[in-house]
């Protein structure tokens, strides 16, 4: 997830009901069927419930992150925008998303090698005892995964990609760096030449002012900067942003192959909609 909801949290308020703000007067409950997982990891707290509609549930900090449901949305639109408008996407590196969503999408593609770059080796333990879409991914030769920081990790490496995908959580904590400037100018130097970033970029709705704030140094940076918007029924507002950056392709031609099957949402259809942003951003 993404930039600073007006200071989020989950609070707990009776035995079986946990409440997230999403402002100071309103916000989103979850009743507790069950409590799964509580941990205090040394980058932060890692707690799982499971909820009747949502199934299982992965909070960070008290932040909501996935959900068995509804993980599909994010996962789709971070992802598949990029390895379908790249016409032969090779290398892929994804910085954050321990918990595995990203890198499931990826491995839809015949992608050669995929580097998952996570600052905390918890996250992607607890994730992969209770969300089953991670253990296979895991097992896939295609797939590494590098507990890092996500900064330090593009410094010091030497290799370049096709693909980089930044599914990092609020700018606070252990992915406040993934949010500055800095941080993108840095993985210009490790793209190849038809290169694509995608991130997420936060509540299309709550954070207006810093997804502007976001275009006037990408539209600097690189030829193509287009925001994207997708649906998210558990984010703050239920509507989320996303960026492409490119400096050779362009989002707004569409897909460059065609759709590969068993998506949830992601199609060439909601590709073209998802780039069309209202008048308010």
């Amino acid at each position: 997830m993404s930039s600073p909801r007006p200071r989020l949290k989950i609070r707990q308020i009776s035995k079986n009901i946990i409440w997230e703000e999403q402002t100071q007067a309103s916000g989103f409950y979850f009743r507790v069927k069950k409590w799964l997982h509580r941990e205090q990891s040394p980058f932060q707290r890692i707690e799982v419930i499971e909820n009747e509609t949502y199934g299982r549930v992965l909070m960070l900090d008290g932040l909501v992150q996935t959900t068995e449901a509804d993980e599909f949305f994010y996962h789709e639109m971070l992802v598949q925008p990029a390895l379908h408008c790249h016409p032969e996407p090779k290398r892929v590196l994804i910085i954050g998303g321990g918990d595995g969503g990203a890198l499931k999408e990826v491995l839809k593609h015949p992608v050669e090698k995929v580097i998952l770059v996570e600052i905390d080796e918890r996250v992607v333990e607890v994730a992969r005892k209770f969300f089953p879409w991670l253990e296979p991914c895991l097992k896939d030769g295609r797939a590494e995964i590098v507990f890092a920081d996500g900064s330090n990790y593009i410094e010091a490496t030497k290799e370049k990609f096709d693909i980089i995908l930044i599914d990092s959580s609020d700018p606070v904590g252990p992915s406040e760096i993934l949010h500055r400037q800095e941080f993108f100018s840095k993985l210009k130097k490790i793209m190849r030449p038809r290169g694509i970033v995608a991130a997420q970029s936060g509540s299309a709705f709550f954070h207006r002012e810093l997804i502007r704030e976001k275009r006037r140094f990408f539209e600097d940076m690189f030829r193509y900067a287009h925001f994207y918007l997708g649906p998210v029924p558990t984010y703050p507002g239920g509507l989320w942003a996303y960026i492409f950056l490119s400096d050779r392709i362009n989002p707004l031609r569409g897909p460059a192959k065609e759709i590969i099957p068993g998506l949830k949402y992601y199609s060439r259809a909601i590709h073209r909609a998802a780039f069309a942003l209202p008048p308010f951003l």
